[in-house]
């Protein structure tokens, strides 16, 4: 449930509009469901500003659909992560407007989409990189951010970053995505007042450990203000940049 409905159902009752009954029917399922095999948590929306997000790995196909259903109910928004074709034809057996965002092995629902606010900008170091970049874009984008990237502007070739740099100082967040050594994202964190969240991947070969070496090499940055998602947790670092982007916006707005 959004918070905007919470508030239209409790208007609704303080005004006379909707008996007390009513309202209650409809905060029944608050703050969750209880599918048998799954608690969907209703109440993430109102405490956290965006539904429960669905991590299909280890479901059966017709358990993911039956999440989505249920999360599609609560407010028309919906988010699953690491979707292979099953968890896609059972989302969409149930929800065929849901969208399927290949690259980033997600899909998404949102059938009350607001503007895009702010923005948050999404680099990744290589074009092996891009389904973790895209993840963190499409993650952000569902959150409600307005989202740019620049892609494929690694280290090795370091003047195709810097001729973007008044870009990244227009961002309210980074998410800076890199594998091999991961020294993009502590090249970022150097060049702009912004909060960084770097994204390890596992591309590499045998001495990047599947994503560690870049891991250590991000956790060490020594440029301030980037932080440090877990390896190939594109989900991660574009949520985080999207509450950093909303709240900046929410600022500028008071302002």
């Amino acid at each position: 449930m959004k918070k905007e409905r919470l508030v239209e159902i409790l208007s609704a009752v303080q005004s006379g509009d909707l008996t007390v009954a009513s309202a209650a029917g409809e905060l029944a399922d608050l703050p969750f469901t209880d599918l048998g095999f799954a608690r969907v948590d209703n109440h993430r929306a109102l405490r956290c500003g965006f539904p429960e997000v669905i991590f299909c790995p280890g479901k059966l196909p017709e358990e993911i659909a039956a999440i989505a259903m249920r999360l599609s109910e609560g407010g028309g928004r919906l988010l699953a992560t690491r979707a292979d074709q099953a968890a896609v034809d059972a989302i969409r057996s149930v929800l065929p407007d849901a969208v399927h965002h290949e690259r980033a092995r997600a899909i998404t629902l949102d059938r009350e989409p607001a503007e895009p606010t702010g923005l948050v900008i999404v680099l990744c170091a290589g074009t092996a990189d891009l389904p973790v970049a895209e993840e963190a874009r499409i993650t952000a984008t569902a959150l409600g951010a307005r989202t740019e990237t620049i892609y494929d502007c690694g280290v090795a070739g370091i003047h195709r970053i810097l001729s973007d740099r008044a870009r990244l100082s227009s961002a309210n967040a980074l998410v800076v995505v890199a594998g091999m050594e991961g020294a993009l994202a502590s090249v970022v964190g150097g060049l702009v007042d912004r909060p960084v969240i770097a994204v390890p991947t596992s591309v590499g070969y045998g001495a990047s450990f599947s994503g560690l070496a870049p891991l250590l090499t991000m956790l060490n940055s020594c440029a301030a203000g980037v932080t440090v998602v877990n390896i190939d947790n594109g989900f991660g670092g574009g949520y985080a940049a999207a509450l950093v982007n909303r709240l900046v916006s929410a600022s500028k707005e008071v302002e």
